[in-house]
C-alpha cells in the first residue's frame, strides 16, 4: 500500500513528527520533493532531532529510506545530516538511499538564490538553500544529476569550482544510488510512506504563486518524485494545525492583527514554538483558514486529514476560524489565484467555545472534551474531509488515531 503525506498549509504543519509515527507500520519511506529548505523536528522521548533532508523514517532500524526523483540534494548538508545522526547513536549504514535521477545543489546556486531574492524589489523570502535555483537549473536542462556524476561529458562542462565541489562525494554519491522505479517495483507488496515538503499552499502550480516553494509539494508530486505513478497513490493525508502560519512573504487573509491581536500572537508561537526549523525565523501566525484548507482538500484529492498542534488552544477561553473572506462588498467562500485578491481578503471569522483542559493526557478520541470534539467536526463538515489523526504534543505517544491510514 502506498500511502502520501503532504502539509495542507503553508508548511510546518508537524509532517515530520506523523511521518515518523506512521513509519513505524512501513517499510520504506521516500521523501519525494524539496531539499535542505525543508525542516522537521523529531521528539522521541527525551531527544528532539532536526531532519532536513533524510525521511523522518530513520528513527526505525529496520526501515529503508529514499531521498526521491523530485528532490534537490545538497551534499554537504546531506552528510552532515547523516554524521549528525550517527554521532547521535542512530545508525544508518545501508538503509539510506538517493534517487539516481535526483538533481543536486551546487554552492555558486546558493549564492545566487540569496542575491536574486535580495534584489526583487519583493523578496520571496526564500531560505537561500538554493533549492530555487536548482529547480531553476534542472528545469533550463542545465542542472547535474547524481546519474550523471559518472558522465564524463557532462562532468567535463560544469565550471572548475563544481566539478572541485563535487569531487569528494562522487563516489559517497554513487553508492548510495538507486534506480527508484525499479527498486520500488520489486517491493510492491510494501507499506511505502511517501514524505511531501513545505505544503499544498506553497506548491509551485497550486500554491500562492509566485510566494511558493520551486517544487512539487502537492499530492501529485508524490507520483513524479517517487517514481511510481497516480494510480499506484492509494491514499493522501493532509496534515494541518488547528491554527495558521507561514514563514516569508505572501498573502495570509487570516494572520493576526498586529495591533489588536499581538498578545495571541505572542502565545501563539511561543506556546506552538513557532520558529523555523531550517531559518530560525519567527513564523508568522493566524486563525486556522478553513477556506484555504477545504481548497488543499480538493486540489489533492486529500483522503482523510491529520490535525496538529490542538493542544496549542488548551488554556484559550474561545478560538476562532476563518470561515469565508470579505473582499471589498463581497462575502467569498473559495480561494482564489489572484494575490493582489487574497491581499485586500479580510477573513470572516467563526467563534468556538475553549475547553480550558490538557489534551495531552488523553488516549483516546471519547476522552476529549466535548468543545475539541466540536472544532475538530465543524472542520471536517466544513472541509467535507474526515479528520483520522489528532496530535496533541510533540511525543510520539502524543497522537490519537481515530482510523489507520494503512486501512483501504
Amino acid at each position: 500500500m502506498n500511502v502520501v503525506v503532504i502539509g495542507a498549509q503553508w508548511g510546518d504543519e508537524g509532517k515530520g513528527k506523523i511521518v515518523d509515527y506512521l513509519a513505524k507500520e512501513a517499510q520504506i519511506i521516500v521523501r519525494y520533493a524539496g531539499g535542505a529548505n525543508a525542516g522537521h523536528t523529531i521528539v522521541i522521548g527525551d531527544e528532539q532531532y532536526a531532519l532536513h533532508l533524510i525521511p523522518s523514517g530513520i528513527f526505525y532500524p529496520d526501515k529503508m529510506v529514499i531521498l526521491g526523483v523530485g528532490m534537490v540534494i545538497d551534499p554537504v548538508a546531506l552528510f552532515n545530516e547523516l554524521t549528525m545522526l550517527r554521532d547521535r547513536g542512530i545508525d544508518t549504514t545501508g538503509r539510506v538511499f538517493i534517487a539516481d535521477r535526483a538533481h543536486l545543489v551546487l554552492p555558486r546556486y546558493i549564492q545566487i538564490d540569496k542575491d536574486r531574492d535580495a534584489t526583487r524589489k519583493k523578496p520571496i523570502g526564500t531560505t537561500g538553500r538554493g533549492i530555487g535555483i536548482t529547480y531553476s537549473m534542472k528545469s533550463d536542462r542545465d542542472g547535474i544529476r547524481i546519474a550523471d556524476l559518472s558522465w564524463k561529458e557532462r562532468m567535463d562542462g560544469l565550471e572548475s569550482g563544481d566539478r572541485e565541489f563535487l569531487a569528494p562525494y562522487i563516489d559517497r554519491l554513487e553508492a548510495m544510488a538507486i534506480d527508484l522505479s525499479t527498486y520500488l517495483v520489486h517491493r510492491k507488496n510494501a507499506q511505502v510512506l511517501f514524505e511531501g515538503a513545505q505544503g499544498a499552499l506553497l506548491d509551485l502550480d497550486l500554491g500562492t504563486y509566485p510566494f511558493v516553494s520551486s517544487g512539487m509539494s502537492c499530492a501529485a508530486g508524490a507520483a513524479v518524485g517517487g517514481c511510481v505513478g497516480p494510480r499506484r497513490l492509494d491514499k493522501v493525508l493532509g496534515v494541518f494545525k488547528a491554527y495558521s502560519t507561514r514563514i516569508g512573504n505572501g498573502p495570509f487573509p487570516s494572520e493576526f492583527d498586529h495591533d489588536s491581536e499581538d498578545a495571541l500572537c505572542r502565545f501563539i508561537r511561543d506556546t506552538g514554538r513557532e520558529y523555523g526549523v531550517t531559518t530560525g525565523r519567527p513564523r508568522r501566525c493566524g486563525y486556522l483558514d478553513l477556506v484555504a484548507l477545504r481548497y488543499a482538500c480538493l486540489a489533492n484529492s486529500i483522503d482523510s486529514l491529520v490535525m496538529t498542534h490542538l493542544d496549542v488552544y488548551d488554556t484559550l477561553d474561545e478560538i476562532k476560524a476563518c470561515i469565508a473572506y470579505r473582499i471589498g462588498d463581497k462575502m467569498v467562500e473559495s480561494f482564489p489565484a489572484s494575490i493582489e485578491t487574497l491581499n485586500n481578503a479580510k477573513p470572516v471569522l467563526r467563534t468556538f467555545s475553549g475547553w480550558k483542559k490538557s489534551l495531552s493526557s488523553a488516549l483516546t478520541y471519547e476522552e476529549f472534551p466535548v468543545a475539541a470534539m466540536e472544532y475538530i467536526e465543524f472542520i471536517e463538515r466544513f472541509c467535507e474531509t474526515p479528520i483520522d489523526i489528532v496530535s496533541v504534543g510533540y511525543d510520539r505517544k502524543e497522537t490519537i488515531i481515530r482510523k489507520s491510514p494503512w486501512t483501504k
